[in-house]
């Protein structure tokens, strides 16, 4: 069955917050509607039940206020929107101000996306993250949800148009959605991709209660490289145009994954590694990247 997120008909979506942490990922989602010939949706959630819990004193939040917040909204999309005409000027763009919530916004507007785009604000450390926008589209998204962080560059963002497509595949089901995710963008921006397949630290550092020699460690990345090019091989045969290369690693996925970002323009991830939990989509792995890559993030979901 087809996947609803490559219909023809469906957007780019970005969903812009009052913070710098939004013009990267506006930029990157107008540029990829652009050249995909699809719409750009920009959509901002003023979260009003939230404003209301931080009135202070017994005010309440009249009609005169609530206005003034859905204008503020107003205000930030159409700002965000002559922006991404600037970077595009014939690009297709809708804009929405939601009452709800930004996280509970974008999730459901994922669901009929072809990507799903946000931003990190800067300089926020990891806990702060926990249970916040970021973590909540990229663990309970639908589809394809791509997470654009700034630079350290004082003139603005610079998103990268080389390197290749990086993918993480752990072996788990998840990494099927992954697969099928980097493939697609490998192709469509006619670039290369890496698979990069890391063993388990556990399985790998001992084996009944004794130390894995070298011998052993090469036995066991030879065995995972034959696995890892089974799982590729119906992909491959799909994309025949996609140069692969396949990186194997005994442990360290997350330090390998990042090491890539450095020079990928897109890195690829599933929403959640062998560890896995209904309370908690989101793998440790993708967690880190999505805050520390150096490069754009997908977070691949099987819906």
């Amino acid at each position: 069955m087809p996947s609803p997120h490559n219909s023809d008909s469906t957007p780019v979506v970005v969903g812009i917050v009052a913070s710098h942490g939004s013009e990267p990922a506006l930029r990157w989602a107008a540029e990829t509607a652009a050249q995909r010939h699809r719409r750009l949706r920009i959509v901002h959630g003023i979260d009003l039940f939230s404003q209301s819990s931080t009135v202070e004193g017994d005010e309440t939040l009249t009609p005169a206020i609530i206005d003034e917040i859905r204008g503020r909204g107003a205000t930030a999309v159409f700002e965000a929107a002559e922006s991404a005409r600037r970077i595009a000027p014939d690009l297709d763009i809708e804009t929405e101000v939601s009452d709800d919530s930004p996280a509970r916004l974008l999730i459901e507007q994922s669901k009929a996306a072809h990507l799903t785009v946000l931003g990190v604000t800067p300089r926020t450390g990891t806990f702060a993250h926990l249970g916040s926008t970021l973590l909540a589209v990229t663990s309970h998204g639908h589809g394809s949800v791509v997470v654009v962080r700034p630079t350290d560059s004082d003139s603005g963002p610079e998103l990268r148009h080389d390197g290749p497509v990086v993918v993480g595949i752990d072996g788990s089901p998840v990494s099927e959605a992954a697969v099928a995710a980097a493939f697609a963008e490998a192709s469509v921006r006619r670039t290369d991709l890496v698979a990069v397949h890391c063993g388990s630290d556990r399985r790998v550092g001992s084996f009944a209660g004794r130390t894995v020699s070298s011998s052993d460690a090469n036995a066991i990345e030879t065995a995972e490289s034959a696995v890892l090019a089974e799982r590729l091989a119906g992909w491959q045969a799909t994309y025949p145009e996609v140069t692969i290369t396949r990186k194997v690693y005994l442990t360290g996925a997350t330090h390998h994954l990042t090491q890539w970002s450095n020079s990928a323009q897109l890195v690829v991830v599933g929403n959640r590694g062998r560890g896995g939990f209904t309370g908690l989509l989101l793998g440790s792995t993708s967690n880190f990247l999505v805050q520390h890559a150096h490069c754009p993030v997908l977070v691949a979901h099987s819906d």
